[in-house]
């Protein structure tokens, strides 16, 4: 099924700004924006993951509302990721997040707000270590 119909949020738009952070096919909806904290649906075409990063000084939550993905932090195995899972990233833990090989998937994504606040992009999770996960 393709998660168009399935998501109750917006796609957006492809995620050009951030392409070369990707592997595969991702798109951005902005959902909202207020004292700091941003909201945006992510959606990854199935095999789509970005790269390890870092959130410095603020962190991330991860809310998953469609497909199936993963979400692995360094030197820890990966875990499987589901509608209702929520993932708590605090700053400074470089991990990555994505869809699994047969699955659309998208998670709402929301910024941990906190002054300096900035993200490290690192390496692409490479297909050895992604072919491991299904």
């Amino acid at each position: 099924m393709e998660l168009d119909k399935i998501s109750i949020f917006p796609i957006g738009e492809k995620n050009d700004a951030y392409a070369q952070y990707f592997i595969g096919q991702s798109y951005l909806a902005l959902l909202a924006k207020q004292g700091g904290v941003g909201a945006a649906n992510v959606t990854f075409e199935p095999g789509c993951r970005n790269n390890w990063h870092i959130h410095h000084k603020g962190g991330q939550i991860l809310l998953v509302t469609a497909g199936r993905g993963y979400y692995q932090e360094w030197g820890q195995p990966a875990r499987e990721l589901h509608p209702g899972d929520v993932v708590s990233i605090p700053a400074e833990v470089k991990h990555w997040h994505g869809a699994a090989k047969d699955s659309w998937f998208a998670h709402i994504a929301i910024e941990v707000p906190a002054e300096g606040a900035s993200n490290e992009w690192l390496e692409a999770v490479s297909d050895e270590e992604y072919a491991k996960l299904d």
